[in-house]
């Protein structure tokens, strides 16, 4: 079977349908602008808004970029039916390991996946729109986390020599209040679909794709559970040196596909404003002797300030394995 190569590396997830690179900044701030060196198509960016959920967001859009590759035109597909669907599998998994597997917003690519095989998919219009519920215009899942979380966390820990087959019943009610009613048909254009049948409409096969990553605690070309707690599925992913991921990362690009990017943006170097990430060199190596002369006199917190402004290019590090 072709596999078409997908990159997961962590946690959270944002995706990505162009390579580009800094060129000269050409406004009065001299901002970091960019010049197009490859770009594929993608659809709309759509606002996760106050919600953890980037990885449901990043991932459904890789897809409808896949469509888009595909000849199958453009489609906005739900990211709620996935949440609803795999937080509900989620909460069964933590109930039954009492407590011990992550209940949160975070996810991961196989979420998604996960969704296709078992559930299905439906199109956005196919459920409330984002926040519609709430009197909110979009996704805002704080407090349906805080909800949500209680009640799981309630059952799981609780000491119950045995528990009813209803808790799950008020766990449904908790997400048909917050994202909406799960839909078992619905029509687009014309035709009535059940989620399976859209799934299959879509021509779209999740084992078409194959989650790779670069780390050293674990041997190259080999699989691996990645330990983090929003893999709460134990999705293993194959593990390869780095210059190779990043040489499939051209490869992909060079050929019209997209890619899944999966990575802690919580780090310090990724600005949700800009849109942009850096890893600077913080080291005086190769500065001339006023420039090093000055940012030696700096404070940690100045030198802080200085480096992470994302106001102009700045000279970055070269990232090994």
């Amino acid at each position: 079977m072709k596999k078409i190569l997908l990159l997961a590396a962590a946690a959270c997830l944002f995706g990505t349908g162009a390579v580009a690179q800094e060129t000269k900044a050409t406004t009065k701030n001299d901002t970091v602008k960019f010049t197009v060196i490859k770009e594929n198509p993608i659809t709309s960016i759509k606002d996760q808004n106050q919600s953890g959920t980037c990885w449901a967001f990043s991932s459904l859009a890789f897809f409808e970029s896949e469509l888009l590759r595909m000849g199958k035109g453009t489609h906005d597909l739900c990211e709620s039916f996935v949440v609803y669907h795999t937080m509900i599998d989620r909460a069964r998994a933590s109930v039954r390991l009492h407590g011990d597997i992550s209940f949160s917003q975070g996810g991961s690519f196989y979420d998604v996946v996960y969704c296709m095989k078992n559930y299905g998919m439906v199109p956005q219009e196919a459920m409330a729109a984002p926040g519609s519920l709430y009197g909110d215009t979009l996704f805002n899942h704080n407090e349906l986390d805080a909800v949500a979380g209680a009640y799981v966390r309630a059952i799981a820990k609780g000491n119950f020599s045995k528990l009813s087959p209803c808790w799950i019943n008020g766990l449904y009610g908790i997400y048909d209040s917050y994202v909406g009613e799960l839909p078992k048909e619905f029509k687009k254009d014309g035709k009535t679909y059940t989620p399976k049948s859209y799934m299959e409409s879509l021509g779209l096969n999740p084992d078409d794709y194959v989650s790779l990553t670069s780390f050293t605690h674990h041997p190259f070309y080999t699989r691996f559970i990645i330990e983090v707690p929003d893999n709460w599925m134990w999705e293993t992913v194959y593990n390869v040196p780095l210059e190779e991921m990043m040489a499939v990362v051209d490869n992909a690009m060079a050929n019209n596909y997209s890619i899944e990017w999966s990575t802690d943006v919580s780090e310090k170097g990724f600005d949700r404003i800009k849109a942009i990430g850096i890893i600077p060199e913080t080291d005086i190596d190769g500065m001339e002797g006023t420039e090093a002369e000055k940012w030696g006199k700096l404070s940690a917190a100045e030198k802080e300030a200085a480096l992470y402004k994302f106001d102009k290019p700045v000279k970055e590090k070269k990232i090994t394995q």
